[in-house]
């Protein structure tokens, strides 16, 4: 989180951030990870590891929740630790931010790929090079299994 702050917008570079929810904690489920958002006006990061020992995810200027469609703002990117820190922002080519049902969460998309999505156990992730940020694909595999996942939210 510390290494992401000089990334985020300008209005929440100073604010304190607090664990929203953890597989470690709180198992593998993609639904117990939508029960435990914050405030739907509250942003999001998201932190993966995957087994392959990849750390990656995304900012989102709003809650992660489920939804019928796509939501979020230009504010929403992409990044990865391979090896040091890439951030992928908005391209402006699309609006398709963030989306999510219980049994997948997308983020970044556009032509059938997706920059990042998770299956609903929390267990399984892809991603591609998408329209919405222009992103490298975040993991050293397009389909990766997730060994350790985060969400943060604002405190």
């Amino acid at each position: 989180v510390p290494q992401l702050g000089l990334q985020l917008p300008p209005r929440l570079s100073q604010q304190p951030w607090h664990l929203l929810y953890s597989t470690a904690r709180d198992g593998f489920s993609l639904r117990t990870l939508y029960r435990s958002g914050a405030r739907p006006d509250s942003p999001a990061l998201l932190l993966i590891r995957d087994t392959g020992g990849q750390a990656f995810g995304a900012f989102s200027a709003s809650a992660i929740r489920s939804s019928s469609g796509f939501y979020g703002t230009g504010e929403t990117f992409l990044f990865s630790f391979c090896p040091e820190l890439k951030v992928f922002r908005w391209t402006g080519r699309n609006d398709f931010f963030v989306k999510g049902d219980v049994n997948l969460l997308m983020v970044g998309g556009g032509r059938g790929r997706f920059g990042l999505w998770l299956d609903g156990d929390l267990h399984h992730g892809g991603s591609q090079p998408c329209e919405t940020f222009d992103n490298e694909t975040l993991s050293h595999r397009e389909e990766f299994c997730i060994q350790d996942l985060e969400m943060w939210g604002l405190a």
